[in-house]
């Protein structure tokens, strides 16, 4: 781990680094892939399917049915199906408060004003699935979606080995009523949704997390059709005093460290006491006790920074540059830090507030920007799920006092048939 200065450009250039590049052979691999699907449609998508997931996929196995749900209820743990029927609650919730009122007025001279807002016809949630199971990724990427009125929602998912889909995802699609699903993954499956198949209908948007090849393969089909943003490895910081818990603090490290070896993780104080207590149990067995060794111990020797702060604004100023995908305030009065804040993918209040509980039941979106996004872009919710239209109509008066200005505007910018629209309503008045 590296024990910091705030000021210390050097030794937190990696911490601040930021951006999406993917190696020349991810991306030209993903590129061939993308190539392959758009040409052959399902038999390349079920070529890939055997070749990395499913050795017996077929054609016939790449639609699944989504099974009702008191049947896929039985398939889970009652724990599991209770938590994810509390997460979904809490996740509409808390996306239906953000749908947009229409705004329709008029102006003085009689013209009308609207900002329309309208759902996306269709849109394709990627579930990252195999060896792992993610059901709280159906639940981020699907309920706000249909929050927001989507029409169609489609879920892609990679098998397991044996051909199956993991039963919890299938309950939260069940849960969450997708309309359709498919056991595919890899950009082969992110081509699918761009291209579309005989099997599977193109989609307008693209949903959700996955690995370096789904993410790339979304920053290539981009333009295609939307996407949400290119999820990187998982992001901490933590900004404590002198009053949080150590192991709260540390705890919060591991917890972003055992998601993946590339991982950054911080913490930030004025207090230098409680940064070596931190480094004290991240030293120590505290950091191993939940497993994931490996990955843990490779970011806390690389990518771990404890960052000593000789006053708030240099506080400020590592969670302006790092723009971190989690930040926890873990310090006395931490709503008085929120308005300083501009550059974060989700904030977490207090020490009654662990980052998981985003990841899971608070009704928040786990699905953020990494790899300094933060200062350009947002979490997933429900806006991403519609697009707007402007809407304006002159009234005879307003056109008649503007047609000149128009003139103007249009023949110094050296288009006249843009000019003889205005003057042809001159001319007819």
């Amino acid at each position: 781990m590296i024990f910091a200065d705030a000021g210390d450009e050097q030794a937190l250039a990696p911490l601040y680094a930021g951006g999406w590049n993917a190696p020349r052979e991810i991306r030209e691999s993903v590129a061939a892939i993308l190539e392959e699907v758009r040409g052959r449609g399902d038999a390349a998508v079920v070529e890939l399917t055997q070749r990395f997931d499913d050795p017996a996929a077929s054609a016939a196995t790449l639609r699944r049915d989504v099974p009702a749900r008191k049947n896929a209820r039985k398939l889970v743990p009652e724990a599991i199906a209770a938590g994810l029927e509390l997460a979904r609650e809490r996740i509409a919730d808390y996306h239906a408060r953000q749908m947009p009122a229409e705004i329709r007025y008029h102006t003085a001279d009689l013209s009308e004003y609207a900002f329309l807002s309208r759902p996306l016809h269709s849109i394709g949630a990627y579930v990252p699935g195999g060896s792992a199971s993610l059901p709280s990724t159906v639940l981020m990427t699907v309920v706000p979606a249909k929050v927001a009125g989507v029409q169609r929602v489609a879920v892609m998912t990679p098998p397991q080995r044996d051909g199956s889909i993991n039963p919890a995802i299938l309950y939260a699609c069940s849960l969450c009523e997708v309309d359709e699903l498919y056991a595919a993954g890899g950009a082969q499956a992110i081509a699918a949704f761009a291209f579309g198949t005989a099997t599977v209908a193109a989609v307008d948007k693209i949903v959700g997390p996955g690995n370096i090849y789904v993410t790339e393969a979304k920053r290539q089909v981009f333009g295609v059709c939307g996407i949400d943003g290119l999820a990187g490895p998982s992001e901490v910081l933590v900004v404590c005093d002198a009053q949080a818990r150590p192991d709260y603090v540390a705890g919060e490290l591991i917890a972003q460290a055992e998601h993946d070896p590339l991982a950054r993780v911080a913490a930030v104080s004025r207090d230098r006491t409680v940064l070596e207590r931190v480094a004290t149990l991240l030293a120590g067995d505290f950091a191993r006790a939940t497993g994931r060794g490996e990955i843990v111990e490779r970011v806390l020797a690389e990518r771990t920074w404890l960052i000593h702060a000789a006053a708030d604004a240099q506080i400020f100023e590592v969670i302006e540059r790092f723009a971190p995908e989690h930040l926890s305030l873990q310090v006395a009065d931490p709503w008085s830090l929120v308005p300083h804040i501009r550059r974060a993918g989700a904030i977490f209040i207090g020490e009654h507030t662990p980052v998981a509980s985003g990841d899971y039941i608070a009704g928040t979106n786990h699905t953020l920007p990494t790899s300094g996004a933060a200062r350009f872009a947002s979490g997933l919710r429900t806006a991403d799920y519609y697009r707007t239209m402007s809407v304006v109509e002159n009234s005879a008066q307003r056109m008649a006092d503007d047609a000149e200005t128009l003139v103007a505007l249009a023949e110094f910018e050296g288009l006249p048939a843009h000019a003889r629209t205005a003057r042809m309503r001159i001319e007819r008045g």
